[in-house]
């Protein structure tokens, strides 16, 4: 019996020995762990480059000239307008020089969209130019003409003579999610096929002041001046947005860039490419939205839609039967959430389009329908919608002080009108002016926003000098503008 019992002994030690010595066979070891870990970094880093490879020739550099008139950098004391405020225009030099004319050059970035030479790029940057130069990943050089432009959405179609041209394909970016990979490639400060990459940080961002019809994509692929007009891709290789801003206190990145969806972009590119201009559609309506007190007040289970607060004569809301006070929940099918979601649908549909409204209208639901007529031509505003014309052609590109950009910067609400950019070369940089400096005063007047501006702006001459009051952080300071022609 005891011999029985250590053979036994003995048989369960062997089988356990085996069994740890198979569990240890099939076990990999921790460098091979390790190595799995890096193999799987190396392919993520290969699709990152094959993208690139594949995308690169199609994205080009495109450089921009105009003729402005100026005068020199050097302060004339005697020639301020500060100064003749106190002594009167008596005072002026009478050696004052003469503006003269100089060439103002630009830069930005562009895509080919079709093998003969279409490419779409920024209305900011082709949109006042006298001549355009492309340039592709293969340093050959193009004069490229302008197809069309669209101020309101910042796009533009430009085209140089080509053929069998490498085309970038243009993606969905109604698809796109917020944390999906993408890709921005462009020329920032002029360095060509600069690639950087990042996530969708947002999606539907509007309200930001940068133009008209806003529904951008929000990356921290860092962009910066120069990137204007490129490629935003995703990770099939497919134009999803096109880069075109950027928030910064610095003029630089900062994380926080903005891109036109290429659905837009495809939009206004059919209508620019067959009629060298877009036609946008209108329903006639002021409309607000709607907070939690207004939807309580109207009827509605939550904030949402868009409420029409006044309805023009003889348009197609009028014609439609749409009251004021109606609150627009749903277009075609689709739920409206607010005012700027709204506004964007319309504006890009064909007028003559028939489409289903569900209103809520006395707390009931309701469906209208409504033909899509064609915005008038004098709700448009005209290039340089983000500022007056007058400070735009001295080189400044102007934006409302929204509640966001005021927390970011450090001021106050309607504090004034946010200095987005400055174009090089330009009066406004000659002066020192800044993105991210605030103008308060015009013509030591007070101004909140574009509109108290404007309205100070429109009672001086076209050639006169603008006296500004600027403030950067706590320091503030006067600072006069030259005009440019």
């Amino acid at each position: 019996m005891l011999r029985y019992s250590k053979t036994l002994s003995s048989l369960r030690f062997m089988a356990a020995l085996v069994c740890f010595l198979l569990l240890v066979a099939a076990s990999p070891p921790v460098h091979a762990a390790e190595d799995e870990n890096i193999a799987l970094l190396d392919r993520s880093a290969k699709a990152f480059a094959s993208v690139v490879k594949k995308a690169g020739p199609a994205v080009v550099h495109v450089r921009v000239e105009k003729s402005v008139k100026g005068r020199g950098q050097e302060f004339d004391f005697l020639n301020d307008p500060f100064f003749e405020r106190f002594f009167g225009p008596q005072f002026r030099n009478p050696r004052q020089k003469e503006p003269r004319e100089f060439k103002q050059q630009g830069a930005g970035s562009g895509f080919i969209i079709s093998p003969d030479g279409l490419i779409l790029t920024n209305n900011h940057v082709v949109g006042e130019a006298e001549t355009i130069t492309v340039r592709l990943a293969d340093e050959r050089e193009f004069k490229a003409k302008v197809i069309g432009t669209d101020p309101q959405s910042d796009v533009a179609l430009i085209k140089i003579e080509a053929e069998n041209l490498p085309v970038l394909p243009l993606g969905d970016s109604d698809r796109l999610e917020v944390g999906e990979w993408v890709i921005a490639i462009g020329s920032p400060f002029e360095l060509n096929q600069t690639v950087t990459v990042g996530v969708v940080s947002a999606k539907g961002r509007n309200r930001i002041g940068i133009n008209d019809y806003e529904n951008f994509i929000q990356t921290d692929a860092a962009i910066n001046p120069g990137n204007s007009g490129g490629p935003l891709l995703n990770i099939h290789g497919e134009a999803i947005g096109m880069n075109t801003a950027i928030f910064s206190r610095s003029g630089g990145y900062m994380g926080i860039g903005f891109a036109i969806p290429i659905n837009m972009a495809k939009a206004i590119q059919l209508q620019l490419e067959k009629k060298g201009k877009v036609t946008r559609g209108w329903l006639g309506v002021v409309i607000q939205d709607v907070n939690e007190e207004l939807a309580k007040s109207f009827g509605l289970e939550k904030a949402r839609g868009a409420l029409i607060s006044e309805i023009a004569d003889k348009s197609p809301a009028s014609e439609s039967g749409l009251q004021k006070g109606d609150v627009i929940i749903q277009l075609d099918g689709a739920e409206v959430t607010d005012v700027s979601e709204l506004r964007n649908k319309v504006a890009l549909m064909v007028p003559g389009s028939k489409v289903d409204l569900l209103v809520i209208r006395d707390g009931k639901k309701k469906t209208m329908k409504i033909t899509i007529g064609e915005q008038p031509g004098d709700m448009a505003r005209p290039a340089g919608s983000n500022g007056d014309d007058s400070l735009q052609n001295m080189g400044l590109t102007l934006q409302n002080l929204t509640e966001e950009l005021a927390g970011q910067f450090g001021y106050s609400p309607d504090q004034g009108v946010l200095i987005v950019e400055v174009e090089s070369g330009s009066p406004a940089e000659r002066a020192g002016l800044k993105p991210g400096q605030l103008i308060e005063e015009v013509e030591q007047q007070r101004v909140r926003n574009l509109k108290e501006l404007r309205k100070v702006l429109d009672k001086a001459k076209p050639d006169d000098k603008v006296l500004l009051f600027v403030r950067a952080g706590e320091y503030g300071q006067y600072v006069v503008l030259m005009p440019a022609n």
